[in-house]
């Protein structure tokens, strides 16, 4: 079911992503799946911002899998979440992003893209101690991107996260961060469990020839 924006201008849907085992959670979504009612990039910017999602997507053509990202603030070659929720939602084996061409696959519960690690925008991967120094951080000032992570079971993969964009654009905190999640796992170069947020779910693993590939799953909230 689409929501309704703008008096019928411009449907779209509302998707969360990266959800936990029992549904809840996961990073909100929008999803404009009709790219050509707005088709200049300041309009789409328009809209993403009033919207205040995390990232806003334009489907520009659902068989081929064409697709256009913004935050509240700015436009991006490349975003995890939302390429997860979308391969989900338009049910492809690939999204065309202007970073490249992203995998995509429905494994059981699971949407799974496989994307490449310079294709994410920069984030500062800052390891803590324990899981509990994560959970007790404050809101940074805004400036940079910072991905807060710790082991909770190192021999096991399982990761604590917290990601800070400091855009100063209203998200002072994503829930869940398919980029940031790459990063980590091309920088750890091996499979990952990540808990981010308040209870959101990311699995990573490496693949051959430098591509990573990142799961979650999706739930359609409205």
């Amino acid at each position: 079911m689409s929501r309704c924006f703008n008096s019928g201008v411009t449907d779209y849907d509302v998707l969360r992503v990266f959800c936990a085992p029992n549904g809840g959670y996961g990073n909100e979504l929008g999803v404009v799946r009709d790219g050509s009612v707005l088709s200049e990039r300041s309009e789409r910017q328009e809209l993403a911002a009033k919207l205040g999602f995390s990232e806003t997507v334009f489907v520009d053509d659902p068989e081929r899998g064409v697709i256009d990202i913004y935050t509240p603030t700015l436009r991006l070659p490349f975003a995890g979440h939302p390429c997860v929720g979308t391969a989900w939602l338009l049910d492809v084996p690939e999204l065309v992003t202007p970073a490249g061409v992203v995998g995509a696959r429905l494994d059981g519960e699971f949407s799974w893209i496989e994307a490449r690690a310079e294709w994410a925008p920069p984030r500062t991967l800052r390891q803590y101690s324990t899981a509990a120094e994560v959970d007790a951080l404050d809101v940074p000032p805004p400036g940079e991107w910072v991905y807060a992570w710790a082991w909770e079971d190192e021999a096991a993969g399982r990761i604590r996260a917290r990601g800070f964009p400091g855009r100063g654009d209203g998200i002072e905190e994503d829930e869940a961060t398919g980029a940031a999640a790459l990063l980590l796992t091309d920088r750890l170069g091996r499979a990952l469990n990540i808990t981010q947020g308040k209870g959101s779910q990311i699995l990573a693993a490496p693949q051959p020839h430098g591509w990573v590939e990142i799961g979650g799953r999706v739930f359609l909230e409205r």
